[in-house]
């Protein structure tokens, strides 16, 4: 079992104790028929979540998926799936996409459409652009449309995170976004390794940052592919715009940063920390940043991280190729790239481990917040329960286990974001063993009801896991059988096991929000540091360049931000 941090408490309490004041405008919710109603004093009682539209509507999103993906079988588009046209069949709800692109590209194009108060109907943002959008009062107050059309199964889960969720959301009182609420899972990254490629060079996981060494370099010179050529990446990095580790604001599932690395150092960058004298500090600044960045830098110099780190337009790329052996991530790779890397090599051994130890054999990890995205309507849409409406929609299609993920991942559902219970992942990794062991049925879970997927993985996975069932490596898995099945059950099983198996030192941040000189200098501070470690790791400026960095981050407001932070949490 993992260590529960005594902070955590503290850190639920605090997480938005900077809700800000708002002149948010008041859009009444329409009654399920997409009629509106002019009596909203006398239109309280719960309205149908999953009511259709006798007339079709019509909304158009923003969505985070690259349009030039060729993930989606033949025919299908990010406007027209499988996804889109459940939608339309349940809902009576045409979605068009008011645009579409994916990572920063999709953060960029968040950050114009505020900036010219040229909105979708409804898009999904991070905690800084909620903000931002309710600042410039730019959002419809959607208090009403979570009262009325909020599932029972979407409320109790947001409701089990003792208001963090809805507060996350809550400004002047009112709420003006559909808080997601991820698994703990989530906010994990662990060690995606090429367990073939080790077993070849007679090598075992490494559990150290010396051992870490040792396996990269032999996954670098020892030609692991067995093609002759040396063309192997030990580790790879995150790919243009991408994020060294997780933070405050971004908690939650980085893609290839070097969260472990850090955290083996005993840092944890990004993330707001208790100080040795009991008041707040930034993780950034301290001396164990400094030595994980030495640490960093050394890997990269020697070679054993991809030298094409951070130009890279996609980081995926070399680990579908098959010519990666190393990279950091949360459990749910299977939906990542290691179909496409199994697909086209079905003796890519790829496993998770909760490594690198630090120099006391403990695996430490910074954890997440349970609401990092949020849904957002724009002020004057006409109908903003169709936002809440889509995400009682999926999570009823996933309890239904409707749609395969092999044909086009979740990303390309409308306005996700994630609802699930804090335990999930962990929780079915112990049903499904217990089903596999002939201790359970399914029938023993029929109750968790909240746990949306798990009749559907318990009947499944007998169909994809071969025996010995207590051995996850890749030749035990059958995923011909049921790809979507089995995208879903290796990515459960393959990285909920670490989670459930190793005893985690949890460290959480102080704070989850914007204090408010953040909203003025935080863009920049962030963009200093990361240029400046960047610039570190990758030796194009000496270490020392740290030591000028936290001298600059404190004059440049980083020391009247860590009042902030302190004053916040006396409160």
């Amino acid at each position: 079992m993992k260590k529960k941090s005594s902070l955590l408490a503290l850190v639920l309490a605090c997480s938005v104790v900077m809700g800000a004041c708002s002149n948010a405008g008041n859009n009444t919710p329409p009654d399920q028929t997409g009629t509106p109603d002019n009596n909203t004093s006398a239109n309280t009682e719960p309205a149908d979540p999953f009511g259709r539209y006798e007339e079709a509507v019509t909304i158009n999103v923003g969505i985070d998926v690259d349009p030039t993906d060729n993930e989606l079988p033949a025919g299908d588009t990010p406007m027209d799936n499988q996804y889109t046209r459940q939608i339309k069949e349940a809902l009576n709800v045409d979605v068009n996409h008011h645009f579409a692109a994916s990572g920063q590209n999709y953060r960029q194009r968040i950050s114009l459409a505020i900036a010219s108060n040229d909105l979708p109907d409804a898009m999904v943002v991070n905690a800084v652009e909620l903000r931002q959008m309710v600042e410039a009062d730019q959002l419809a107050d959607l208090t009403e449309v979570y009262e009325r059309y909020a599932s029972p199964e979407i409320r109790e889960i947001i409701e089990s995170t003792n208001g963090a969720a809805l507060n996350a959301v809550t400004f002047d009182g009112k709420i003006m976004g559909i808080p997601g609420v991820q698994a703990n899972a989530d906010g994990y990254h662990l060690m995606w390794l090429r367990k073939d490629w080790l077993d070849k060079l007679n090598l075992e996981p490494p559990t150290t940052m010396a051992e870490l060494e040792t396996v990269a370099r032999a996954f670098v010179e020892d030609d692991p592919d067995g093609n002759g050529q040396r063309d192997t990446i030990g580790i790879t990095g995150p790919e243009s715009g991408g994020k060294l580790y997780a933070n405050f604001l971004e908690s939650k599932n980085n893609l290839y940063g070097f969260d472990p690395i850090f955290s083996a150092h005993h840092s944890y960058p990004g993330y707001w920390l208790e100080g040795e004298d009991g008041n707040p500090v930034y993780g950034s600044i301290l001396p164990e940043t400094r030595e994980a960045l030495a640490s960093l830098r050394d890997l990269y110099a020697k070679g054993l991280i991809d030298p094409e780190m951070a130009v890279r337009n996609k980081a995926d790329e070399p680990i579908i190729a098959g010519k990666s052996g190393i990279f950091f991530a949360p459990w749910w790779m299977g939906y990542g790239p290691l179909t496409n890397a199994v697909r086209n090599n079905p003796e890519a051994n790829w496993q998770a481990y909760a490594l690198p130890l630090d120099e006391s054999g403990v695996f430490n990890a910074h954890i997440a917040t349970p609401s990092t995205d949020f849904v957002v309507v724009r002020k004057g849409y006409e109908h903003p329960e169709v936002a809440m409406k889509l995400s009682n929609n999926l999570l009823k299609q996933e309890q239904e286990n409707t749609f395969d993920p092999s044909k086009g991942g979740p990303g390309y559902y409308p306005l996700r974001v994630v609802h699930a219970p804090s335990d999930e992942i962990e929780f079915t990794v112990e049903a499904t063993r217990e089903l596999l062991a002939g201790n359970k049925t399914a029938e023993d879970y029929q109750d968790a009801k909240t746990y949306k997927l798990l009749q559907s993985d318990l009947a499944s996975i007998k169909s994809i896991k071969n025996e010995p069932y207590d051995v996850l490596d890749i030749e035990t898995w059958n995923p011909e059988a049921n790809w979507g099945a089995w995208t879903r059950s290796y990515s459960i099983m393959v990285g909920g096991t670490p989670l459930v198996d190793t005893d985690i030192n949890e460290v959480p941040s102080l704070i989850y929000e914007q204090t408010p000189m953040m909203e003025s200098r935080w863009v920049n501070l962030r963009k200093i540091e990361d240029e400046t470690f960047l610039r570190i790791i990758m030796g194009a400026a000496p270490l020392e360049t740290f030591d000028t960095f936290v001298e600059d981050w404190k004059r440049q407001g980083g020391d009247q931000i860590t009042q902030e932070v302190a004053d916040a949490l006396a409160e």
